[in-house]
Order: structure tokens, then C-alpha cells, then sequence
């Protein structure tokens, strides 16, 4: 039986793969819930700094130090319906990890629940992203990460901005806080059929340019996925890839809460606890009350 005994409540296909740490925010059973929370704890393909395999809980535990009330957006969290299942169980294989994902998304779209991925590394995207074939996709990212292959793999995640163009089609991919490309990207012939916006496009002209560009270019479900190595690391100096002359806080906030209607699925990734002084987790877990704050409340200005 699931929770309390209540068949209701009983999720064997999710709930046989998860390990439960939970979100302090996060009171509501799968059944009731409208937000759905899980880790990945997989970071086998870093290729720097490894160690994102420990962020969820550290997201977890800098957001019990939160208030559970944002008058933001005027939205107290405990009265929200979030779920928070707990840790993916990950072996080593990325591509089994994210076949894994595609499975788990597949059952959360399919239950009409807004899934909240916490990583991990980025590879992990792109087994979400597979079950929305039709939407957009927003991507906070210091790298292009276009790769066809990168240290002997197609999962590695230098590669998923590539894979998941494969997945949703040109003109569906809008990346921001690009500022590391390799020649091999560059030389590739197919990056213009996603829209990269670099940290120095974001610097010179304003974030609000990129959200109303972005806003004139979709018209339907986004998938947005955050990077944390897309902040200055004076921001985020917790990550795996650290870029100098990143995006700021509050850049990755408006996107977020101008878009937020629209968004259906949302992950945080990259982050590395090991290398933080808090200031990384602290964020991360703020920005999971952005997300459900944008859409759950209206800003007060």
C-alpha cells in the first residue's frame, strides 16, 4: 500500500525507484499533489569537478532555511500540493539512467503533475525532454554543450543541448548565459537551428530582451532547465564547470517569472556541493520557489 494505507496513494511504478530524503516544503502525498519533486544523484560523465551526485540534498537542506511564506509572490509553499519523492536509485550508466527518466517523466506527464527534476549532472535532461516532443525549451547553460560526442559518449553532458535538438527540432532551443564553445560546436553547421543568447548579448542589452524574443518565438509548453554554471560564479561558485562573466540572479528570476505560466517541467543541475560555500544550494533552492511561486502567485511590484 502507498502512504497511510491509501490505495490512492500507492505509485509502485515510481515509488520502487526512489530513496526519501524530502523537500521541507513538500507535504502533500503523489496523489494530491500538483508539483513533484525527485533527485538524480548521477554525475559519471563530469568531466571537471564531480560531485553533483550530492546536490539534491544539499538543495534540500539550504532550503529548510528558507521562509515557507515569499511575499513576492504572495504564496505561502506549505499550502501548495508539492510531492517530493526522493532520490532516483542511479547506477553508473548514463544512457540506462536516462532511459531510466524517460520512463519516470512519462508517468508524471501522463498523472498531470509538474515535475521538478533536482541533478546531478546535465546529462540527465534529456531523458525528461523526451517526453515532450512538441514543447520548447529554455536552458540556462555557460556552455553550448552541442556536442555530437564528447569523451567516447553521446550522454556525456557536454553533449545534451545537441541531444535534446534531436529530440525537439529546429527553432525550439533558446540557451542563455552562453560563454564557452568549441571549435568542433562552431564547425558543426547545425547550432543555428537552436538560439544561444551569450552572458555578453545578456550584459549589453538587457535580460528583458531575451524574454520578450523568447516570448515572440514560442507559443506553448517550455521545458526549462538551469544550469548553475549559466550564474557568475560570484553567484553560484558551486559547480562543476565553473565561467567567468556569468548571467546574474536576478536575470535567471525574471525569465523565470515571465515565463513561468507556461513552463510544465523545470530541473536544476550541475551543482556541486563540494566546492560551494553555501551560497550555490542557497540559491538552487530558491529558485524552486521561484518556479512555483511564478506560477502559483502574482508579483507584487
Amino acid at each position: 500500500m502507498g502512504s497511510n494505507g491509501k490505495t490512492e496513494d500507492n505509485v509502485p511504478e515510481l515509488t520502487d525507484l526512489f530513496y526519501l530524503p524530502k523537500l521541507p516544503d513538500a507535504h502533500s502525498s503523489y496523489s494530491e499533489s500538483r508539483y513533484v519533486i525527485f533527485g538524480v544523484p548521477f554525475d559519471n560523465t563530469s568531466s571537471y569537478r564531480r560531485g553533483s551526485r550530492l546536490a539534491p540534498d544539499s538543495i534540500r537542506h539550504a532550503y529548510d532555511n528558507l521562509e515557507s511564506f515569499d511575499p513576492w509572490y504572495s504564496v505561502n509553499f506549505p499550502d501548495v500540493p508539492i510531492c517530493d519523492l526522493g532520490n532516483l536509485e542511479v547506477g553508473e550508466d548514463a544512457e540506462e539512467v536516462i532511459d531510466t527518466l524517460h520512463q519516470v517523466g512519462s508517468r508524471l506527464y501522463r498523472d498531470g503533475k509538474i515535475p521538478i527534476m533536482l541533478g546531478g549532472e546535465h546529462s540527465i535532461t534529456s531523458g525528461m525532454v523526451r517526453n515532450l516532443p512538441d514543447a520548447y525549451m529554455v536552458i540556462i547553460d555557460a556552455h553550448s554543450d552541442f556536442r555530437d560526442t564528447y569523451m567516447g559518449s553521446k550522454f556525456n553532458h557536454a553533449c545534451v543541448t545537441r541531444r535534446c535538438l534531436e529530440i525537439l527540432g529546429r527553432d525550439r532551443i533558446f540557451s542563455v548565459g552562453t560563454r564557452s564553445t568549441s571549435m568542433e560546436e562552431k564547425d558543426s553547421g547545425i547550432m543555428d537551428q537552436a538560439s544561444f543568447y551569450s552572458a555578453r548579448y545578456v550584459q549589453k542589452n538587457g535580460i528583458g530582451a531575451v524574454l520578450d524574443d523568447i516570448k515572440d518565438k514560442t507559443s506553448g509548453q517550455i521545458y526549462f532547465s538551469i544550469d548553475m554554471d549559466g550564474f557568475d560564479p560570484s553567484f553560484a561558485p558551486g559547480v562543476g564547470t565553473p565561467e567567468p562573466y556569468g548571467l546574474k540572479d536576478t536575470d535567471v528570476r525574471t525569465l523565470i517569472n515571465g515565463l513561468g505560466k507556461s513552463i510544465v517541467s523545470f530541473d536544476i543541475v550541475e551543482m556541486t556541493p563540494v566546492y560551494d560555500n553555501g551560497n550555490t544550494s542557497m540559491l538552487a533552492a530558491k529558485l524552486i520557489q521561484d518556479f512555483i511561486g511564478s506560477r502559483e502567485g502574482s508579483l507584487e511590484e
